[in-house]
């Protein structure tokens, strides 16, 4: 999440930071562009309703815009407007079942928009600014240890429906693959998840769970934000932490001591990360990008990794 050095501004509301309006004319188009003229009376209009004072420059990801606000009894918070959609229409149900535990505490929630109110963590403290990789994956494996062992709440995208709709569509876009190394290493990942498909779990995945949606709090050392929910198997949550800072002699590394420290069925574990590199391909493949090198790197290894 990052304070904007340049912005729209909107007279006596917010700034709206120019690279939110452009992230979401690339992703989302004319949904987008609605989304960030309405922005500021929407802003205006959840400040009104729940006794809101703005408490600083607004922040912002690829989609969300975060305000920081003071509340009417004087304690800080943070107001969250995004558009909404099939990942972000999952959060607030994630965030009540964790209840602040391991997780940024939801303190109110809006339905129709999408739009909540959230304690606030010390945004200038991420994970990401603690030098020793190593301790931050093990403290991303150590999160979510906790988070998944939380039953998914009824709602949720599941992840077998996503695995089953993934391979539908690998085989039109193995097709699209001019590289013979590269198509084999993405039919090795879709051959991973057909062996798991059948047994996709039930726990409560945060999925997006790297090293800049973890920040430090009052009220524990490290916190989760931003989860685009799952229902399914944690072996599914592994490859954000595994691709921070990426290093692929340190690959295997992460991959053992995150499965140790979730305790994690090893070869189970090892196809859900290969679903994740599917999941990535398949994205690039149908957007018309190339596949990452980092990405095969990681298949690569993954997929000899027996230990």
């Amino acid at each position: 999440m990052t304070r904007p050095a340049h912005a729209a501004t909107v007279p006596k509301v917010i700034d709206i930071p120019r690279e939110l309006a452009a992230s979401q004319e690339k992703y989302n188009g004319e949904a987008g562009r609605a989304f960030i003229e309405e922005l500021p009376d929407l802003t205006a209009g959840f400040l009104d309703r729940w006794e809101l004072e703005p408490d600083g420059p607004p922040m912002h990801g690829v989609s969300a815009l975060v305000l920081p606000v003071v509340r009417a009894d004087g304690g800080p918070a943070v107001l969250k407007l995004q558009l909404l959609d099939e990942e972000s229409e999952g959060e607030p149900v994630a965030l009540r079942a964790w209840d602040g535990d391991g997780a940024v505490r939801l303190l109110g929630h809006d339905e129709p928009t999408g739009t909540m109110l959230l304690e606030r963590l010390d945004e200038t403290r991420m994970l990401s600014h603690v030098p020793d990789a190593h301790q931050a994956v093990v403290t991303i494996a150590e999160l979510l240890a906790h988070l998944t062992s939380f039953p998914a709440p009824p709602g949720l995208r599941r992840l077998g429906d996503i695995a089953r709709a993934m391979l539908d569509r690998t085989p039109r876009a193995l097709d699209r693959i001019p590289d013979p190394e590269a198509r084999r290493l993405v039919a090795d990942c879709a051959a991973a998840v057909r062996e798991v498909v059948d047994e996709p779990g039930d726990r409560l995945l945060h999925w997006d769970l790297h090293d800049e949606n973890v920040l430090a709090s009052g009220r524990a050392p490290w916190l989760a934000i931003d989860p685009k929910p799952l229902a399914g198997d944690p072996g599914f949550e592994l490859w954000p932490a595994i691709d921070n800072r990426y290093d692929p002699d340190d690959i295997l590394w992460r991959f053992d001591a995150m499965t140790d420290v979730l305790a994690l069925d090893r070869p189970r574990a090892r196809a859900w990360t290969l679903g994740r590199l599917l999941q990535n391909a398949l994205w690039d493949i149908e957007d018309g990008r190339p596949l990452d090198d980092g990405q095969l790197e990681i298949a690569r290894r993954l997929r000899g990794h027996t230990a």
